[in-house]
């Protein structure tokens, strides 16, 4: 219910609507679990960085610099947070099945953006399924799809 209320003040506040706020909270949230993932390897490097600048731009219909400047909020987003939970629960929300299950090829080409999937990074992707309600499986196919894309071996 904050959140609500927050997304309504917000929106008042900056005399756009609602649903325009809705949109740009999606957008954060998108980011922010693509950095998260990025991240948790210790290394947030050129590669990562440029994979998720594309990504949200080619999702989201931004130029690159909205896309960069999306990286650089989500970052500092990340490093004042807690927990990535309110993230996944926008998602959850705002997102229909299909949406969520791109959301995870997204996420595995950023996992997969250096060459090489971390651990901390796989259990990142396993709990987001869960928490975005998208199956093992269509996440797995998710992976393989990236992993052809990329030309990666299994």
């Amino acid at each position: 219910m904050l959140g609500s209320l927050k997304v309504f003040f917000d929106a008042v506040r900056s005399g756009g609507s609602i649903e325009a706020s809705k949109v740009d909270e999606s957008e954060d949230a998108v980011a922010a679990l693509l950095v998260k993932a990025a991240t948790l390897d210790g290394d947030f490097g050129a590669d990562e960085r440029h994979a998720i600048e594309a990504l949200l731009a080619a999702r989201f219909a931004c130029s690159a610099d909205e896309a960069a400047q999306k990286v650089n909020e989500a970052v500092k987003d990340l490093e004042s947070s807690i927990d990535f939970y309110s993230f996944t629960k926008i998602i959850r929300d705002e997102f229909d099945h299909d949406q969520r299950v791109e959301l995870m090829e997204m996420l595995w080409e950023v996992a997969y953006a250096d060459g090489v999937l971390h651990d901390y990074e796989a259990s990142l992707m396993r709990r987001v399924t869960g928490l975005i309600y998208v199956t093992d499986q269509e996440s797995g196919a998710a992976r393989k799809r990236v992993m052809q894309k990329l030309g990666l071996a299994e």
